[in-house]
């Protein structure tokens, strides 16, 4: 039994996944994929892209499911752009948008014009009527530098919300314990983090990662969307977003294979009770 596990009143050797939907808001096949994985698929929770171009429709869409912040700096498509809400400067490229590389975005960001956008983008959720779960990185910005991790950190503590981490093997490749920093100031976060590669589908990374479930709390992530011409028009791994629709609402298997393995699915307000309690405060 994890730590984690045990807080939430699971029993010895639980092995509970979080099935969560990145990129709520990003378009209509999108908004439309994610609702029907959380409604009638497998998916417990989803993240939304404050910035993009359908977040207002995915919050008209909205009753009252688990979903957190996706904490976004990049618009990684070259034909399909969106930028800071705050029209924060070093936000932005030379056309306009939020850099399209991690690195562009780390070479160039002013952390202080960091911070507010952020926050903005948390705040927008809830004034839209979220009863945002969480928060989460995309593309991972803000786990890897320890600057822009600090901000991370003070978010998820400024709003009581828990995050997502990646796995304590990646600790040492990008050389500091965000883990441990995190845990020291009591924030809640899963135990587990099966990543999946940049452009590719979930399938494979999740069906693996549940035939090698360790105990404790392990976030799967997939980005199911529906197949519509705008997709293809925009998203050069449309396919994967199509697949990845199938395996969260029309597998027959994936629910067959939680159930024989025992495996309990949860969502994020699990966790962010535990980060409300007074128990979680750091010593």
């Amino acid at each position: 039994m994890t730590e984690l596990t045990e807080r939430l009143g699971l029993g010895p050797d639980t092995r509970a996944v979080i099935i969560n939907c990145d990129d709520l808001g990003v378009s209509h096949a999108v908004n439309a994929g994610i609702y029907e994985s959380l409604r009638t698929g497998q998916a417990s929770s989803a993240s939304i892209v404050v910035p993009a171009p359908w977040a207002r429709e995915a919050a008209s869409r909205y009753r009252g499911e688990d979903v957190g912040v996706h904490l976004t700096l990049n618009a990684e498509h070259d034909r399909y752009r969106w930028g800071p809400i705050t029209q924060a400067p070093s936000l932005l490229d030379g056309d306009g948008g939020f850099p399209r590389t991690v690195d562009d975005l780390w070479d160039h960001a002013d952390l202080d014009e960091v911070r507010r956008e952020l926050r903005a983008q948390v705040e927008r959720a809830i004034l839209w009527g979220f009863d945002v779960s969480h928060i989460d990185s995309h593309l991972g910005v803000l786990q890897f530098r320890p600057e822009f991790f600090d901000v991370y950190l003070d978010l998820a503590l400024e709003f009581a919300l828990p995050v997502r981490m990646a796995g304590a093997n990646v600790e040492k490749a990008v050389g500091f314990p965000f883990r441990s920093l995190a845990t020291d100031e009591g924030v809640v976060f899963p135990d587990h983090f099966a990543s999946v590669t940049s452009g590719q589908g979930s399938r494979r990374t999740v069906e693996r990662a549940i035939h090698e479930l360790a105990p404790g709390v392990t976030e799967l992530h997939v980005h199911p969307a529906h197949d519509t011409p705008e997709l293809r028009a925009y998203d050069e791994s449309w396919s994967h977003r199509v697949d990845d629709h199938h395996l969260t609402c029309f597998d027959h298997e994936l629910p067959v294979l939680l159930d024989r393995l025992g495996v309990i699915r949860i969502g994020y307000r699990e966790l962010r009770r535990l980060q409300r309690s007074p128990a979680t405060a750091p010593i």
